[in-house]
């Protein structure tokens, strides 16, 4: 029994062994889940040590006026949910503006934008945080950085300077290959060409 379909670049016409069945299909969205899922876990470990090092910054800072300050656990769930949102982010192809540029472009301009997008999401969690226990729209309103132009500023400069080293990362494995670059980055005794 022939396949009725369209002849190949090469003038064969593909045999129904070549089409991917039901079977492929399923591997494939099963690797794609994994791939996810890894990508979504290396998000959250990279901002729960992120944000857990600026919880530990700001315990300290509070400490030396006596206030006691201990709230780590925000730290993961914020992680958690951010690296949802980066993921979300992503696959709406936020930042791909400069993609094909030299890659110093792409990781400035991602870290510099994801910074906002922290920024925002964090006002709008606050907001809704605060509605949900009866305060007011404008008292809900987080005062980032002391509140003032300088420290959002400040702020939103110390978050895009953190992720640089993540998009770093992601970036140059995007054009020489994940598993290529863990293996240079992880493999001991990797290999000069």
């Amino acid at each position: 029994m022939t396949m009725n379909s369209e002849p190949t670049p090469t003038g064969a016409v593909p045999r129904a062994a070549d089409q991917p069945g039901p079977h492929a299909r399923r591997r494939s969205v099963l690797e794609r889940i994994i791939h996810e899922t890894k990508q979504f876990l290396g998000m959250a470990v990279y901002l729960w040590i992120l944000f857990g090092l600026f919880a530990l910054h700001e315990s300290i800072v509070l400490a030396q006026h006596q206030i006691n300050y201990k709230f780590y656990g925000f730290a993961v769930v914020n992680a958690l949910i951010l690296a949802k949102v980066m993921l979300v982010a992503e696959d709406l192809h936020l930042g791909e503006r400069f993609r094909e540029g030299p890659l110093v472009f792409p990781i400035l301009y991602k870290s510099f934008l994801f910074a906002i997008v922290f920024i925002c999401f964090d006002i709008v969690e606050e907001v809704l945080v605060g509605m949900v226990k009866g305060k007011t729209l404008l008292t809900s309103v987080p005062s980032i950085g002391g509140g003032t132009l300088g420290g959002i500023v400040s702020v939103g400069t110390i978050v895009t300077f953190a992720l640089i080293p993540f998009f770093a990362f992601r970036e140059v494995g995007r054009v020489v290959g994940e598993r290529e670059l863990h293996i240079l980055l992880f493999t001991r005794g990797a290999r000069r060409a």
